[in-house]
């Protein structure tokens, strides 16, 4: 493995059902919104050629100060239980969420093998890996607790029904 390459899952255990799980998951345009600690700015920006999906421009952060530009769309959907994307520009890679329900809960995987590309982060990548992924796994739990506070925020609007 390249020192500029990385393996990441990531594993959350969610109280709900497994179709309102995958479908917030799913919308990468409202990531924006539910998980603003991490992605600050997310727009559609046409088709993908290689896939015939949309593609989404991101700008996103963890809690180091540097910010990551790169590119995302759907490679692969199964609704409700597998989603996979690739992403270009500052990172580049695929990652996939599986989902599965288990009684009240969800068990959320995702796998996600990407590299550093933004030219800072993969001239340091052999000395600060360590650092870069803890800077993930802080984005990750922040996306578990604004996961939680969306999924409360959806079933107070509709009535509180899980």
């Amino acid at each position: 493995m390249k020192a500029n390459e990385y393996f990441m899952p990531t594993e959350w255990r969610v109280k709900g059902n497994i179709q309102e799980v995958y479908d917030v998951c799913s919308n990468f345009l409202d990531y924006q919104r539910w998980w603003p600690e991490v992605y600050l700015n997310i727009r559609a920006e046409g088709v993908d050629e290689e896939t015939g999906n949309e593609r989404y421009a991101l700008l996103s952060r963890g809690k180091l100060p540097y910010k990551l530009r790169w590119f995302s769309s759907k490679t692969h959907e199964d609704a409700p239980r597998t989603l996979s994307l690739k992403a270009s520009g500052d990172l580049a890679g695929r990652g996939t969420w599986r989902f599965e329900q288990d009684g009240e809960y969800v068990n959320a995987r995702f796998d996600w093998y990407v590299n550093a590309e933004k030219p800072l982060l993969k001239r340091l990548s052999w000395f600060m890996k360590p650092i870069f992924r803890s800077n993930h796994d802080w984005a990750m739990r922040k996306g578990l607790e604004s996961l939680n506070r969306e999924l409360e925020r959806r079933r107070t609007a509709r009535g509180g029904m899980i």
